[in-house]
């Protein structure tokens, strides 16, 4: 993490442009019609599951994933709706209405743009995969319950939005289950199950959607609701820029949730560059892949789009089919915004229990079961985390299970720390190669009145209070002097810088002398900031053991004894 220095913001199509050729443009063309062709029915479930029409999500697809092409840091990163959004995107939509959406998805897009600016990339992949795990799944679980209205044809026009009600509703209406509407999903699904098997190019839930929309559309008799039953007929009207309101009224309402659009995206879309990169053995700017996001997301809101972010299926789709450059996801969104302006009235034709099949089968894929079962062998702590943030997502929602989970992970984290980190007391000799490799340890006598005492660890406010209560528990004993050994201390904190000072001073009302051993370049600079330099003496800060011992000793001569001290 850097604060300094300009701005990392390098988009790969500039540099793919640099040393384009025929031969790349054609794989691109490819892999970018194969895209845009797959990415259609996702673009329109993912549209009418967050609640909006499938034109939004259309036009979601073709705007956000021609900017994020075109302004992100990954070579072949295809940028539109996926269905990580479905849940949060509804809820907003519940609560704020479509102009709350708009706003926190414009929000959305400031915050991920600074995280761009002040050079995060990196550190969102750190987040702890226990929580993405648990709220990919809890997402994919919230995703299969919202589909089963229009699966099973039940006809529930108010579905609640809650987990629990919701299945109470899906259980108690179960006997109006449309029989015809459940053949026309089941047909769907199979075929999109079935499809790969034949052949792993085929996008199998847009040959799913061309021929079971065909045999409704032709076959006498049956009788299904249609997106243009539902909706209306879809305009292919280009969408004019339109503004809304901005407040801190409306900031403060919508933040949490702008929050954990960001979270959110920042997370789908680095794993997404990073599997790819994986596969294409480039290397993603995660910094200017975040920029890319964010300025999508500020974007897509004034043409009425819901948030953005890199679709793992999406990516991998265009990597296989030979896209190399960001041109394939430009190419991706002009078919898009071509199947937009000419194919609309088809569209129209789609039954709705055909989406809740592509959708079921999103939700499978999203599940990560195999995953979940290996977490289980893993320590009570990662299982915690999963099970809590899995909880939160289905119960409550989104926003809540990703702060949650962060706290608890973090929590765990510290907990390890603390645990893994070893304060240790020293007296008579000491070994100042212990716990190293070397065949001959070098072995120094400590005189009576001199304690060391080594820290193994940060010096964060958990192990500044274990090492206060270890000292406290000590002074019965009062040596001349107290050796601290630093050593192995990567950082200190301004809690341990407080409970350092607090030990000296109490220690020089009592004439006890304080001496530092092997104090790490920026452990010094923290602790000379911080005034201990003057308050020890330059000299009782020594840059090896050897040294702190030696003044430690004179201070404390083998003739005296540590009864002076308590005199």
């Amino acid at each position: 993490m850097n604060f300094n220095g300009s701005i990392d913001f390098r988009p790969k199509l500039v540099s793919a442009l640099k040393n384009y050729s025929a031969d790349k443009f054609k794989n691109d063309l490819v892999a970018g019609i194969v895209v845009g062709i797959v990415a259609l029915p996702l673009a329109i479930a993912f549209g009418i599951a967050s609640g909006v029409s499938p034109t939004v999500g259309l036009i979601t697809a073709i705007i956000g994933g021609f900017i994020v092409s075109a302004a992100g840091g990954c070579t072949v990163q295809i940028g539109g709706p996926t269905g990580a959004f479905i849940v949060i995107v509804y809820n907003i939509i519940a609560s704020f209405g479509l102009e709350g959406l708009a706003v926190a998805t414009f929000m959305a897009g400031l915050i991920l743009v600074a995280l761009g600016f002040f050079r995060l990339g990196t550190v969102i992949k750190f987040i702890p995969y226990p929580i993405v795990v648990g709220f990919t799944a809890g997402i994919a679980l919230t995703i299969f319950s919202t589909q089963i209205n229009d699966f099973f044809g039940l006809g529930l026009k108010n579905v609640p939005s809650e987990f629990i009600p919701k299945w109470g509703a899906y259980i108690s209406n179960f006997g109006n289950i449309d029989w015809v509407t459940l053949c026309v999903g089941l047909a769907a699904l199979a075929i999109i199950i079935v499809t790969p098997k034949v052949s792993r190019r085929l996008p199998g839930a847009l040959i799913a959607i061309i021929i079971v929309t065909a045999v409704v559309a032709v076959v006498p008799g049956i009788s299904v609701e249609t997106i243009g039953d539902r909706f209306g007929s879809l305009s292919t009207d280009i969408p004019q820029p339109h503004g809304f309101e901005l407040n801190m009224a409306t900031i403060n309402r919508l933040l949490p949730s702008a929050f954990t659009i960001a979270i959110l995206g920042a997370i789908e879309s680095l794993l997404s560059a990073t599997v790819a990169d994986g596969v294409t053995g480039t290397r993603t700017n995660s910094n200017t892949e975040l920029i890319g996001q964010g300025m999508a997301n500020i974007i897509v809101p004034f043409f009425g789009g819901i948030p953005v972010t890199g679709a793992i299926a999406r990516t991998m789709t265009n990597i296989t089919n030979g896209g190399r450059t960001p041109v394939a996801g430009v190419v991706h969104a002009i078919v898009l915004f071509l199947i937009f302006l000419f194919l609309m009235p088809l569209i129209n034709l789609i039954p709705m229990a055909c989406l809740a099949a592509v959708l079921i089968v999103v939700s499978y894929n999203m599940s990560g079961w195999r995953t979940i079962r290996s977490i289980f062998h893993n320590p009570k702590s990662d299982i915690s985390v999963l099970a809590v943030t899995f909880l939160l997502t289905v119960i409550f929602d989104l926003t809540i299970a990703i702060e949650m989970g962060l706290l608890l992970a973090v929590i765990l984290f510290l907990r390890r720390v603390m645990e893994n980190t070893e304060i240790k007391a020293y007296s008579g000799q000491l070994d100042i190669d212990e716990g190293s490799e070397m065949a001959h340890h070098e072995v120094l006598d400590v005189n009576p009145g001199v304690e060391v005492y080594e820290i193994d660890g940060p010096f964060f406010f958990g192990v500044a209070t274990k090492f206060d209560e270890l000292m406290r528990s000590s002074m019965g004993r009062k040596p001349l002097v107290r050796i601290i050994r630093m050593r192995k201390v990567p950082f200190i904190d301004s809690t341990g810088i407080h409970n350092l000072e607090t030990l000296i001073k109490s220690s020089q009302e009592e004439g006890i002398h304080v001496v530092l051993s092997g104090v790490k370049e920026n452990v010094r600079t923290a602790l000379v900031n911080a005034g201990i330099n003057r308050l020890i003496g330059e000299d009782h800060i020594c840059s090896h053991i050897t040294k702190a011992v030696e003044m430690a000793n004179r201070i404390a001569p083998a003739s005296s004894t540590v009864s002076a001290a308590n005199a």
